[in-house]
């Protein structure tokens, strides 16, 4: 009876597993994605959603215990009240109703708004309200919510409508809209102040800006106003005792910009735009309130600013942490047209200089930037004194302790800006500046790399790049120190004709005592003043990367009274976890690792519960609740369970040796029914190095670039994916050296079908693909994205997604070269695919859009023409418009399907479809696809 239990259940179990279905282009779309997820302040609640494809979101609310207290559709966006009592989330309309009413070419301000969700844990009722464009709650205090109308109809609201909750949805099926009044956006919108212990509201009209305090029981607000009792202006309302006092007087036309609270609410700043004459250099002025102040002081204006400058609207206001100052922009004039010249008037040229520090393309791309462009300034708030801290020759500043200190980093990259583009390298000089007094101390010149202060400004510190070492400068002294002259804290791995980057800091301890410093694997404790220094991990000896974990979004320094979390990665096996770390035994323990991914935890705002995911290439990464022990976790989120029914995919490390006698690693997918007698077509995918992802979860997608390997396995597929390892000056040569062996050596082992192997690659890869198919016929089709095949031509060239030269990146970065042209000619002719193009024999599917900033279009048409001149086997897509990658929807799934049409026909003997037989014709366009298959 035993053997026959036994059998049924076997036979049982090898039917289900034969049951498995094969992933298809349209079951992409059932795989969920996890968003803003978030834990209540008390930790007792988690809320996340579900993004289901391309789909409407669908949000979740569970208890500590995985029990589902709330879901509802099309919402998002979910946050917790400070006490925990409640949940808001925003609802929208069904995605699919607002296709079909754009269709009907209903106008966009016509279209459905938003509705939002409030819903009470204690009453265990769902509250919306509908038509809400924003709402605000009070970061660390309860009791008081605001939200913005998106629009205001005439007909009066019943003053009971609140309470009804399917009455408020207006988000189902739409219905024909009663005329209303609607509001201009210029002259705001109703601002409804709802007390969510009473359910009380008060509405206030015509708000242009509103803001609470972080601490304090206030709101500010600004308003056009609407009658003689309720005037246009500024105000603050005391929610404690109910009190309102309009802090500011303006007309209906006055702009209001940055208004911000100090924290406890004490204290409130903003700017002001006074004239209504629209002239193109607004006259901005800067004021202040306090409490017990019956209106807002003026501060500065146009006639007050220092010379040359004028209060800014978009440059940052906000209070130190002790409210003592005010830090605010102020700007540069800005540049006066001659508005009566007509546009056949004026000559429309751009004049490039060779000397200029920015290219031209450069200065174009960040043209709003540079109008809206604000210097730093200060304002005493016992003294009323102004002290400029930014100005043109030191633009970026660097406030010390929150605000409070007396000193700041000021800085400029500007002497360095011509340089930078063929080295790559951003430097600065740097300088000190008294807070109160205005003066300026020079630190720092031509330093290559980032320096800022510490968290209680008692040093500037950063990494030299070109010294690749850390120093520090001791703010009071003025001594510079060398932290780590001479020792390895810089990248270990750097295979760039580049000085190496470093690994970061985990941060500072209290009071600024010491600066902890990562080397490849280890957290070290430095004496700031002296280099002293001490491990505090050990995972040199085993390969293991220690990274502090900062679970308090409010820290600002770690401190050693506390027990310390680190993440940890073993290089070798891949597997990850978590650290203990008591900082004051200076001892720690491994409390979690295994073979997975582990994500960084989220604590808990009032408590120390976290939500984390864990993942693996078979194993979504779900949301799980634990406490820090990690002892019991509790699995919250079920996002995908689906996949159980598909046919997926296993991952493992695979090691093989280069041609250059380099011991490397790769990632070997194969499917989950994987059966080593058999022989399988085989894609080769890489970039650089990939392998320390083994165990991230590959979710079946319409991905932007590249195959999708859970699609792929599913549907009988090997993938290998290699680490690349490069010598400078070699990049091409480099990649078969690395990628060649470790496809062999799968070849050896018997399950790979040598006469089925594919390669595919997008960018960087794909040009390596194009170099290597140059020198092999090994594989039997390959597609290449965006690939570059002639570095002469494209070293020139500039990247138009940051209007930058490409020369930085041929003479120091990826492409790895080490020089100019008219320095080593023969590398780049060496390592240009296009010299060679004639040995090519593989069938070639290239991706390639004329919108592209990263490669050069022209790169991508050299490959297609020169291949379609000598007769290969060749096909361009170019997705209109589309950036270096297609990114709208209906081109993903294009790509998709044709890329994997191409594949299955030549790895799998698949028919051919039509667009591989006969394009298709401009004519047909959009119309017909091409991707019926013919006959075989």
């Amino acid at each position: 009876m035993k053997i026959k239990i036994t059998l049924v259940f076997l036979l049982t179990s090898i039917f289900s597993f034969a049951q498995k279905k094969i992933l298809e282009h349209s079951d992409k779309s059932l795989w969920n994605k996890i968003k803003t997820e978030a834990i209540s302040p008390d930790g007792n609640y988690v809320m996340y959603t579900l993004e289901q494809g391309e789909k409407d979101t669908y949000l979740k609310i569970k208890d500590s215990k995985a029990k589902l207290i709330l879901e509802h559709d099309r919402a998002k966006n979910g946050t917790f009240t400070y006490n925990s009592e409640m949940a808001l989330f925003t609802i929208n309309a069904w995605k699919d109703s607002i296709v079909e009413l754009k269709r009907d070419k209903v106008k966009k301000e016509d279209l459905p708004k938003d509705t939002l969700g409030i819903y009470s844990f204690k009453n265990k009722s769902l509250l919306k309200i509908a038509n809400v464009s924003s709402y605000k709650t009070p970061e660390k205090w309860d009791g008081y919510l605001a939200y913005m109308l998106a629009e205001v109809k005439a007909k009066k609201k019943p003053k009971d409508s609140l309470s009804e909750d399917k009455k408020q949805d207006t988000l189902s099926q739409p219905k024909k809209k009663k005329k209303g009044k609607k509001v201009n956006k210029k002259n705001g919108y109703h601002l409804v102040l709802r007390n969510l212990d009473t359910q009380k509201e008060d509405t206030i009209k015509f708000v242009t800006h509103y803001t609470f305090a972080k601490e304090g029981q206030r709101l500010a607000y600004t308003t056009t106003g609407d009658t003689a009792n309720f005037k246009a202006g500024a105000y603050v309302l005391n929610i404690e005792n109910n009190t309102q006092t309009q802090i500011f007087e303006g007309h209906e036309k006055v702009k209001y910009y940055q208004l911000n609270f100090s924290d406890s609410g004490e204290k409130l700043g903003f700017v002001a735009d006074l004239d209504s004459t629209k002239v193109q250099e607004r006259p901005n002025e800067l004021y202040v309130w306090k409490t017990g102040d019956t209106k807002a002081n003026p501060i500065l204006n146009k006639d007050t600013a220092p010379k040359g400058y004028r209060v800014s609207a978009d440059g940052r206001l906000n209070f130190s942490e002790n409210e003592s100052k005010l830090y605010f922009g102020l700007g540069a004039p800005s540049i006066i047209k001659d508005t009566t010249l007509l546009a056949e008037e004026i000559s429309s040229v751009e004049v490039w200089t060779y000397n200029e520090s920015r290219l031209y393309t450069v200065q174009e791309l960040a043209m709003d930037r540079d109008r809206k462009k604000s210097y730093e300034t200060v304002l005493d708030l016992n003294t009323n004194k102004i002290t400029q801290l930014g100005s043109l020759t030191y633009p970026n500043v660097n406030i010390g302790d929150e605000g409070n200190s007396n000193i700041a980093l000021i800085s400029t990259p500007e002497p360095y800006y011509l340089e930078s583009q063929w080295t790559g390298i951003r430097a600065s000089d740097y300088a000190l500046v008294n807070t109160t007094t205005g003066e300026t101390k020079p630190v720092l010149s031509n330093m290559p790399g980032g320096m800022r202060l510490s968290p209680k400004a008692k040093y500037a510190y950063g990494y030299n790049q070109i010294d690749s070492t850390w120093i520090s400068y001791n703010v009071s002294t003025g001594k510079l120190i060398n932290l780590t002259k001479d020792k390895v804290f810089y990248d270990e791995l750097n295979d760039s004709p580049k000085y190496p980057r470093s690994y970061g800091v985990a941060g500072w301890t209290t009071n600024d005592e010491e600066v902890l410093i990562y080397d490849r694997f280890d957290v070290w404790s430095v004496n700031p003043d002296t280099g002293e220094m001490s491990r505090l991990t050990n995972g040199r000896e085993t390969h293991t990367q220690y990274r502090y974990i900062q679970l308090d979004e409010e820290e600002r320094h770690l401190d050693t009274d506390k027990t310390w979390l680190f993440s940890t990665f073993n290089e070798d096996t891949k597997h990850s976890g978590y650290f203990k770390y008591d900082s004051k035994r200076k001892k720690g323990s491994q409390i979690l690792e295994g073979p997975y991914k582990y994500s960084t935890p989220r604590m808990a705002q009032q408590s120390t519960e976290v939500i984390f995911t864990r993942s693996s290439f078979t194993e979504f990464p779900d949301l799980r609740y634990s406490d820090l022990s990690f002892k019991k976790q509790i699995k919250i989120s079920d996002a995908n369970p689906q996949q159980k029914d598909y046919n997926w995919g296993t991952a493992e490390l695979v090691n093989w040796t280069s041609l250059d006698g380099k011991p490397l690693k790769g990632m070997l997918i194969k499917p989950e029914n994987f059966d080593p007698s058999k022989k399988y077509p085989m894609i080769v995918n890489f970039y650089e190095r990939s392998s320390d992802r083994l165990y991230d979860h590959k979710a079946p997608s319409f991905g932007l670039s590249t195959i999708n390997y859970s699609f792929y396995t599913s549907r009988g597929y090997l993938i290998f994916n290699p680490d690349i390892e490069y010598r400078d000056g070699y990049p091409g040569e480099s990649a078969y050296n690395c990628l060649m062996p470790g496809v062999t050596s799968l070849i050896a082992k018997g399950f790979v079908d040598e006469d089925n192997i594919g390669l595919q690659g997008h960018s960087w890869g794909a040009y390596q693909i194009a170099y290597i198919i140059t020198k092999t016929d090994l594989f039997k089709a390959v597609e290449s994205g965006a690939p570059v095949v002639n570095m002469v031509s494209a070293y020139g060239g500039i990247r138009w997604g940051t209007g930058l030269s490409r020369q930085f990146q041929y003479e120091h970065t990826q492409s790895r070269i080490g020089g100019t042209p008219w320095e080593y000619p023969m590398r780049y002719i060496e390592n240009s695919p296009i010299f060679n193009l004639d040995k090519i024999n593989t069938p070639v599917l290239i991706m390639h859009n004329d919108a592209d900033g990263h490669v050069p279009w022209y790169q991508g048409i050299e490959f297609f023409v020169s291949l379609r001149r000598l007769g290969k086997p060749s096909w361009l897509l170019n997705y209109n418009g589309e950036p270096h990658w297609p990114r709208k929807l209906q081109n993903r799934k294009d790509f998709n399907l044709r890329m994997s049409q191409y594949f299955d026909h030549y790895l799998k003997g698949a028919p051919k479809p039509m667009w591989m037989e006969r394009g298709v014709p401009a004519l047909e366009k959009g119309i017909n696809q091409g991707y019926e298959l013919q006959e075989k």
